[in-house]
């Protein structure tokens, strides 16, 4: 009986190195534990933790929050540059927030159309290294094209088909772009505009994870598979919750956009 209360008095101990019993496998009997009751002991602390695992998987699919994975980078940058990967993911969010700004503005302004890409025959140029972009007034921007007289069809195309609804005008080298009024069916138009440019990003958020744990699936071999599995959770929460922030902020642009 003194013996038993002896390895009982153990019990806290194993149970609280129990995430380490995991990989390096439990501990070795206390001092004077019979061999038998220590499988005891075993066998209740695996217990314990299939039950936290099996726990962990039903609360999925019960909806409730997991705990989220974070492994130290340093830990494991011979796998993976967790860093660099979230830089990747952040550049396509930059990139929609660029694309929201320049080309899904309810009121189209000179600035609107200097990074317009215009096809040439020698190749895409930017319109404002093309022709010079001023405004003559409220309803009207002037492209001016002296300068590149032979790109003048190209960049009314360009202006054309720019999905900002202009219908521009030319007159000799000179390009007179209209300014619509703004109508609901333009305001539709570009939530719409919003909504195509946040699945092409969230296709290139979906590239970017897919090279990422396709770097970590060449390491399977020479680290263990619990690693791995949690690499890969560290990096599809990562692609969440990039996603998420592209819903934020197509949700605040088709706000700004519908009025």
């Amino acid at each position: 009986m003194a013996l038993a209360l002896r390895c009982f008095r153990h019990l806290p101990s194993l149970l609280y190195r129990s995430s380490v019993a995991t990989i390096r496998g439990l501990p070795q009997a206390p001092a004077g534990c019979p061999a038998l009751l220590l499988d005891g002991c075993r066998q209740c602390v695996h217990q314990m933790l299939l039950t936290r695992q099996l726990a962990t998987k039903k609360a999925k699919g019960k909806g409730q929050s997991q705990a989220r994975v974070n492994i130290s980078a340093a830990l494991v940058e011979d796998i993976i540059n967790l860093e660099e990967t979230n830089e990747d993911m952040q550049a396509v969010v930059e990139a929609l927030k660029e694309e929201f700004s320049r080309n899904l503005s309810i009121r189209t302004s000179p600035g609107a159309l200097d990074h317009l890409i215009v096809m040439t025959r020698d190749g895409k140029f930017p319109l404002n290294q093309l022709g010079q972009i001023s405004q003559k007034s409220p309803q009207l921007i002037i492209v001016n094209m002296t300068n590149f007289p032979e790109s003048t069809a190209a960049a009314t195309k360009a202006i054309r088909e720019s999905g900002m609804n202009l219908n521009p005008e030319v007159d000799g080298t000179i390009i007179r772009v209209p300014i619509p009024k703004i109508t609901r069916e333009h305001r539709e138009s570009l939530a719409k505009l919003a909504k195509q440019s946040t699945n092409k990003s969230k296709e290139a958020l979906r590239k970017v994870r897919s090279k990422s744990i396709n770097q970590v699936k060449k390491f399977k071999s020479k680290v263990s598979e619990d690693t791995i599995w949690l690499l890969e959770k560290q990096i599809q929460q990562m692609a969440d919750s990039t996603a998420a922030e592209m819903d934020k902020l197509l949700a605040a642009k088709t706000k700004e956009l519908l009025g």
